[in-house]
């Protein structure tokens, strides 16, 4: 096999993997032209304030629970703390589960 043949296979693979790319991608975009900007909004948002409402709500709780139940630690400061860990897990749980929804798009469209 000559130098030029073997380097034509990977190159050859390569430039099937993008067409096949491309091709998914524009069909993606006559599906609904929008959808990549709007998707992309309101994932973030989905995002801020899955990890928000529950910080919030463990500050405030934290605050109700200082004036009735007096500790040595702060409750706003532990409160905050369990929460973020709340909303950040909240969040990757979203993140993943459309991950996962993207990717079995993808699988289809490959089909």
């Amino acid at each position: 096999m000559t130098k030029q043949a073997e380097d034509q296979t990977p190159r050859n693979k390569f430039a099937s993997e993008i067409g096949r790319k491309a091709s998914r991608r524009a069909r993606a975009r006559r599906r609904d032209p929008t959808s990549s900007v709007w998707f992309g909004l309101g994932t973030f948002g989905m995002v801020g304030w899955s990890i928000a409402i529950p910080t919030v709500i463990g500050v405030l709780v934290g605050a109700w629970l200082e004036t009735r139940v007096p500790a040595a630690f702060s409750w706003r400061l532990t409160l905050l703390t369990v929460g973020l860990v709340i909303g950040c897990l909240n969040a990757w749980y979203w993140v993943s589960k459309e991950r996962a929804s993207i990717g079995q798009d993808t699988d289809d469209d490959d089909e």
